[in-house]
């Protein structure tokens, strides 16, 4: 449940974040406000912003415009903030040379909080021997070190970049079970960002999908899956929507039609057979929607290109 006596876990208002010589949008005024106390989806396709999102949000590159606060604050403001957030990077990096129990030392002397019980009861209870090298381990095996070292900082806000894309099922379903028990025991927040479905479907009750530089849609995950349905109608007839009914993407076959609506009443209120969406449905319908209407940049190099 969130946390109301608490700041936002992130809160950005008008987020830009561009690159390069062309100053290309990583991030396009994203706004959005997540409550603390959720376990919140990040999901897009590849290049739609994610990682940079979460890199902001840890303090490792700056926005261009708009501003990010994180807990309350902004992002890396200082050692205290530092320690309030634990970042599992992609591919969860540790030090090949260094064994488990030097990354545990390195974590006690970098980290006020360091809760040591927190980190050797996790080691073992995942099996890791203290006196492997971290360059020997199984992929399964760095990402629960990584996770583990993570988690003992004791923060307010887990934050994973794609933690768990190069496991294989086995090890994906022990690290994102590990990865909730942490957040219960800590009740800290989390963000997940991966484009995996099933495993966001598994431990997210929020969702945001992200997609072209910019927020698609985001909310409780259970009131979204009931804000939206899939109605089948005669093709052609949703050329002119019912009042409340916003068609996110739309698909024929034969002589009907599919649509992906959301709308403001009960679905099963609307003049069309209505059936349930999952949230595959969901994030592919914006994500579908998304790269087939035309953004206002598309449009204006369509201008530019014209003159």
């Amino acid at each position: 449940m969130p946390d109301t006596d608490s700041p936002p876990a992130l809160d950005a208002q008008g987020l830009t974040k561009r690159y390069g010589r062309n100053r290309r949008p990583a991030l396009s005024d994203v706004n959005l406000t997540i409550p603390a106390g959720r376990v919140i989806g990040l999901v897009g396709p590849n290049g739609a912003g994610k990682s940079t999102l979460l890199h902001l949000a840890c303090g490792l590159t700056e926005p261009t415009a708009g501003s990010l606060t994180v807990l309350g604050s902004r992002p890396a403001a200082n050692a205290s903030h530092l320690a309030r957030v634990g970042f599992v990077a992609q591919n969860t990096p540790v030090y090949g040379s260094f064994t488990v129990a030097e990354h545990l030392k390195l974590g006690a002397r970098m980290n006020p909080s360091w809760d040591p019980v927190l980190a050797e009861r996790r080691i073992s209870q995942v099996g890791l021997n203290p006196a492997q090298k971290a360059g020997q381990l199984s992929g399964g095996q760095r990402a629960q070190l990584a996770l583990t070292i993570a988690a003992a900082k004791r923060p307010e806000l887990l934050i994973f970049d794609e933690p768990a894309a190069a496991l294989d099922p086995l090890a994906r379903k022990g690290f994102l079970h590990n990865l909730m028990e942490f957040v219960l025991e800590l009740g800290a927040s989390a963000v997940l960002s991966s484009h995996l479905l099933g495993d966001v479907e598994q431990v997210c009750d929020y969702i945001i999908v992200l997609c072209d530089s910019r927020v698609q849609v985001a909310g409780d995950t259970r009131d979204l899956l009931a804000e939206h349905a899939r109605l089948i109608v005669p093709r052609g007839e949703f050329d002119h929507p019912p009042t409340g009914a916003e068609v996110i993407s739309i698909e024929h076959s034969g002589k009907h039609s599919g649509a992906i609506v959301r709308t403001a009443t009960a679905p099963e209120a609307l003049p069309y057979q209505a059936e349930p969406v999952t949230l595959e449905d969901l994030v592919l319908a914006y994500m579908t929607r998304a790269a087939t209407v035309p953004t206002a940049r598309a449009k204006a190099a369509a201008r530019r290109a014209a003159q």
